[in-house]
């Protein structure tokens, strides 16, 4: 048990003072003075650069690869981007695979040479994929073979496009480089030498698309390194907090790669933070409960971060298992809260391992607000408090900001967010109040700064001309006892446009005249659902722990008898 010795505040001030290793200033970052760590890595490359070593880095089944072995098939990759395919300062290299090694040396190369590293969803159909490939533009994509046969039913791809095969047999439908062969004609070859700002453009995750077509998210070096040395001094601030002292091992550390690579919290969290740390990092061609748990016994894993279904399988598979999970330290999470049961069974899993969790979006490169330990256990509702290096707030519907406790939009501003998203202007526009990014996401911050995230705001159902806000419905329908988790949409209708719809999670079914009349007081007339859908298990959610609005609606469209067509 640790004793509290310091605030927060206090420990920030001491950990981050002039001349100590996290040392912030205030430094003009694209048009507004943010804090930024003064002593981070100027670009990604001077990160891999930094941190070389003889140790584990990737183990993918029998395959094991160091650091320095990662760097050096990068540094042959990166040669042949530039001298053979091509490549300078600003292309897009576009990666779409599995969490193959080799999709983590692709990252490596081209953001090692000034190109934008566009990380598209694996899953994607192969019209999702072609919609990606017009959108990005990529002079060069690297894929395995499901990408690649995904990539032979495209129509309309364009012919200057090089494509990349690993892993994988040719395709007949379509030209495609061996990677092994790629690299043979550049053994030996030296990371070529390219100038490269911190405010030069990194990557592209595509966000979710929950809300609509997947946006491509553009990030700059800057932001990226700065969110990975902000996880870092979340730990230091604990320790000088006396919250909590990291256990020292005799072993590696090691991470439990639960996450895809396409995924802010795979690439960030999980990988990338592992370089500094010297963390080797545990990939799996899928996920799978019992290989997971072979992984992390085998190799002695410390961490897995993870959404909370999968958290929730290792914790219950690993209660049943006669597996040696001792290794474990720490279980993180992101996105939405976990259920307050399963963050107790984490506290009880183990007197040394620790539960963590946090929120951040694709548009903040995954950084926001953390917790962990104790905080977490006695406020498992909660997200955690801001980082370091960023601003948060909650406003009403006129941009005003709210007192703590009061429920209304979060906004965040800081060193990392996102530069804009990629060929939406109007877009990126409507996403900021001034320096502050709408998140959409519905919140309340106590007066000790935990922030709790309620649900989204963006969504709106536009029925017979007045706008009704997702969240307004659903923050009055969660005010009901029965009710646990709720979704709002639109349905259509002939006359008015559309009606509101609710699919509920709920303890015990309500009648429908029950709960209008409980709303009726809470909201305007036209705000009260027509359409009352429920069930007794939670609601669909996505691989950021976010209710997937939209797949709901779809499936309750089709419960009601309407068809797609009548969506779009």
């Amino acid at each position: 048990m640790f004793r509290v010795i310091k605030s927060r505040a206090e420990a920030i001030a001491t950990v981050c003072a002039q001349g100590q290793p996290y040392e912030l200033q205030e430094l003009a970052v694209i048009g507004y003075r943010h804090r930024v760590f003064v002593n981070a890595p100027q670009t990604l490359l001077d990160l891999y650069r930094d941190n070389l070593s003889d140790m584990d880095f990737i183990v993918y089944e029998e395959q094991r690869l160091s650091f320095n072995e990662v760097y050096l098939q990068a540094s042959m990759l990166a040669a042949a981007m530039v001298t053979d395919l091509g490549i300078e300062k600003g292309d897009r290299v576009a990666i779409s695979m599995r969490n193959y090694p080799e999709w983590i040396i692709a990252f490596y190369a081209a953001t090692s040479i000034g190109a934008i590293a566009v990380a598209f969803n694996a899953l994607w159909s192969s019209g999702d994929l072609a919609d990606g490939i017009l959108d990005a533009t990529p002079k060069l994509i690297i894929v395995d073979q499901e990408r690649l046969d995904c990539l032979g039913q495209c129509e309309g791809l364009p012919a200057a496009l090089q494509i990349m095969r690993t892993r994988a047999v040719p395709n007949v439908q379509i030209t495609s480089l061996d990677w092994s062969d790629v690299l043979r004609e550049q053994r030996g070859a030296a990371m070529p030498t390219v100038d490269v700002d911190p405010d030069d453009h990194a990557t592209i995750l595509y966000t979710s698309g929950s809300t609509g077509s997947p946006k491509g998210v553009l990030s700059s070096h800057r932001a990226i390194i700065n969110a990975l040395l902000s996880w870092e001094l979340d730990e230091c601030l604990l320790a000088e907090m006396g919250i909590h002292s990291p256990v020292k091992l005799d072993f590696q550390k090691g991470m439990l790669l639960a996450i895809p690579l396409f995924h802010v919290s795979g690439l960030l969290v999980s990988c990338l933070m592992s370089l500094r740390a010297q963390r080797k990092l545990g990939c799996l061609y899928k996920w799978d409960t019992e290989a997971a748990l072979a992984l992390i016994e085998r190799e002695r894993l410390t961490v897995c971060s993870a959404p909370s279904a999968i958290t929730g399988d290792i914790i219950s598979a690993g209660l049943r298992s006669a597996r040696d999970l001792s290794s474990l330290r720490i279980i993180g999470g992101g996105g939405m809260h976990r259920a307050p049961e399963q963050v107790k069974a984490i506290g009880g899993f183990s007197d040394l391992l620790q539960p963590h969790t946090g929120w951040g979006m694709t548009e903040t490169n995954g950084l926001g607000v953390g917790i962990f330990g104790n905080d977490y256990l006695t406020r498992p509702e909660s997200s955690g408090r801001c980082s370091a290096v960023l601003d948060i707030r909650v406003v009403d519907k006129a941009g005003d900001e709210l007192p703590y406790g009061e429920k209304g939009e979060l906004q965040i501003r800081g060193t990392t967010l996102f530069s804009g998203y990629w060929n939406q202007t109007e877009a990126t526009i409507q996403a900021f109040d001034g320096e502050w990014f709408r998140t959409g996401d519905r919140a309340t911050i106590d007066e000790e700064g935990f922030v709790y995230i309620n649900g989204r705001f963006k969504e709106l159902i536009i029925r017979g001309g007045e706008n009704i806000g997702c969240g307004t419905v659903e923050d009055a329908i969660l005010e009901h006892p029965d009710v646990i988790e709720a979704s709002a949409y639109g349905v259509p209708d002939g006359r008015l446009g559309e009606e509101v719809g609710v699919t509920l999670y709920v303890d015990k079914e309500i009648s429908g005249d029950q709960l209008r009349e409980f709303l009726s007081d809470k909201l305007a007339v036209f705000e009260v659902p027509r359409y009352i859908l429920q069930q007794h298990m939670p609601l669909i959610r996505g691989d950021t722990e976010k209710i997937q609005r939209r797949q709901i609606k779809l499936e309750a469209l089709e419960l009601l008898g309407f068809s797609a067509a009548q969506d779009d």
